[in-house]
């Protein structure tokens, strides 16, 4: 059961013919919802389905280096999530500062749009968290995929629950309300998965120094 992660003593690094084309096929979606949501989203003036654009293109980006790093020693594999991580952090803070400045502009977006293409990436993203559901105990490379696909998954419900919102009181609030909560969820993530990576990093700093003594 190595390729699940199950070992006791390590945790699943990728190495597996299986893992990489699932994450092969995870990647093509998500840079085709990428392109679908950045266009949707504009055309809806819906914050929140931007926000989720963007996810999708940092999950497309990542995922690639996910694929790059399998293999690779677990100190560059550690540098690759820390990297991953930092990136999760500043997507959110763009999320948060571009939703504070839709709060004075809030015009109101398209319901209809919003609920079409939310629907669309729902689907996407709950094919993916499954089909990498059971690497979700990996190193922290492996582990940022799942939480990334994870959170997608978050999003899109709330995306659609907005949607559903912005229809019944006809404001922009809803939309911009989860687009802050998606905000919230990259920085978390993002903390959890710099807190592994560091946790990895040092251990391969303390397993080098137990060798040179």
């Amino acid at each position: 059961m190595a390729e699940c992660g199950c070992q006791s003593n390590m945790r699943f690094d990728g190495l597996s013919k299986s893992y990489k084309r699932i994450l092969l096929i995870v990647i093509a979606a998500n840079a085709t919802m990428f392109l679908v949501e950045i266009l949707a989203g504009h055309q809806a003036k819906s914050m929140a389905l931007q926000a989720d654009a963007l996810d999708f293109l940092g999950d497309a980006l990542t995922y690639g280096l996910s694929l790059w790093a399998i293999g690779r020693p677990l100190a560059t594999r550690a540098r690759c999530a820390l990297f991953k991580g930092g990136s999760l952090g500043v997507m959110g803070l763009w999320v948060f500062g571009a939703t504070l400045y839709r709060v004075l502009v809030h015009p109101s977006p398209d319901e209809i749009v919003m609920g079409v293409v939310g629907f669309m990436a729902l689907a996407v993203n709950i094919g993916s968290a499954l089909l990498l559901l059971r690497y979700r105990d990996g190193d922290a490379n492996v582990r940022s995929v799942w939480l990334c696909s994870r959170n997608d998954a978050i999003g899109n419900v709330a995306v659609l629950g907005a949607a559903f919102l912005v229809s019944v009181t006809a404001t922009p609030w809803p939309d911009l309300i989860v687009a802050g909560f998606m905000s919230l969820l990259f920085l978390q993530s993002s903390v959890k998965i710099i807190r592994q990576a560091l946790s990895e990093t040092k251990r391969v700093e303390n397993v080098a120094a137990a060798n040179i003594q």
